[in-house]
């Protein structure tokens, strides 16, 4: 198989993966979603007409003015196609459409920073800080991992190895929430080095914002690189420790070359592949946030818009992030087929 041809079937696949999330995800909250539209209009309508005071007085009785704004109601849920069950193709087809151009509407309830309810510009003012704090957060854990892990594979039995493994199991035994709370009791509390809240207090468009968002998610950053890099390491020493087994790096060790170049060169570029897989998967899972690292840090992020809108039920930010997150996955693993190919050519040809 050519490497077009592979990437076009790659493309093709994951296009066909989203239009089915899509799909699922609407047949999901399609009635939920539904009444809350026309709720949306009613009360747009009502607002509207109600502000004008002259509509309102061009009526003789209240009877006649209710009459007019159902009348303006109903134009209204026709004009937008809501008079059409939310299961018929049309309507269907027409939300698969604004969703795949990022017009998710407006939300319910939740608001931006600078009050706006449009779902994008709520998403693309939460993304960049989750995408700040947890990518920053990934990267770091991943480059500590993999040389840490590699040095402990290469000595299997080595003090280092088994501090390194013992280290893992136990960093990932502790809940998040409660390394959270612990990092701040120390650092926020007891040595007031740290704030206790990762969101600034002054607002985003002031010149230091930038500075203050930096120095605030300092903390969640420590806490989230000492409980991941552990996991990272361990599962790269594993793959390690096959790879020095093997015949030919056997051969390279009789026939004199470094110990760290057969290391971090050789046995490394043969544990790339399943290693791209995994840091795929982290990055596009990072750029969902957690939600309950940042609702313990209060990071203003995707992981607490998402506990927002779950809490109050706000379906259209809800479908909004799904949709973004998901098309995020789909690129990660897509790269990571590309980079899978690269390492191991037997992917692309077989």
């Amino acid at each position: 198989m050519t490497l077009k041809r592979y990437v076009a079937t790659r493309l093709i696949t994951m296009f066909g993966v989203l239009m089915i999330t899509l799909l699922i995800t609407i047949a999901l909250v399609g009635s939920n979603m539904d009444s809350i539209l026309k709720q949306g209009v009613v009360f747009q309508v009502r607002s509207e007409i109600t502000e004008n005071a002259a509509i309102a007085k061009s009526f003789s009785s209240v009877d006649e003015f209710e009459l007019f704004i159902q009348t303006q109601i109903e134009q209204r849920i026709k004009t937008l196609g809501l008079d059409e069950p939310w299961y018929s193709p049309q309507r269907i087809g027409l939300t698969m459409y604004k969703i795949l151009f990022l017009d998710f509407g407006h939300a319910t309830f939740l608001t931006s920073d600078s009050g706006s309810s449009d779902v994008k510009e709520i998403i693309l003012e939460k993304l960049p800080r989750t995408i700040l704090l947890f990518t920053t957060a990934t990267i770091i854990i991943s480059v500590i991992g993999i040389f840490l892990g590699a040095l402990a594979g290469s000595k299997a039995g080595s003090i280092l190895d088994r501090i390194t493994s013992s280290f893992a199991i136990i960093s990932s035994s502790f809940p998040v929430w409660w390394i959270g709370m612990l990092m701040i009791f120390v650092f926020s509390f007891v040595y007031h080095i740290f704030p206790a809240r990762a969101t600034p207090l002054i607002p985003s468009s002031d010149p230091g914002y930038i500075g203050s968002l930096l120095y605030h998610m300092t903390l969640p950053l420590i806490t989230i690189v000492i409980i991941g890099f552990g996991s990272w390491a361990y599962l790269v020493r594993n793959f390690i420790v096959g790879i020095m087994q093997e015949d030919f790096i056997v051969a390279k060790k009789t026939m004199g070359i470094n110990q760290k170049k057969i290391i971090y060169t050789h046995a490394l570029k043969n544990a790339a592949p399943p290693i791209v897989t995994i840091l795929a998967l982290s990055l596009s899972g990072s750029l969902g946030g957690a939600i309950i690292t940042e609702a313990v840090f209060d990071w203003p992020g995707m992981g607490r818009l998402y506990f927002e809108a779950i809490t109050v039920m706000d379906l259209p930010i809800i479908i909004g992030a799904t949709y973004i997150l998901t098309v995020f996955f789909l690129i990660s693993i897509f790269v990571a087929d590309l980079l899978y190919g690269y390492f191991d050519p037997r992917v692309r040809t077989g």
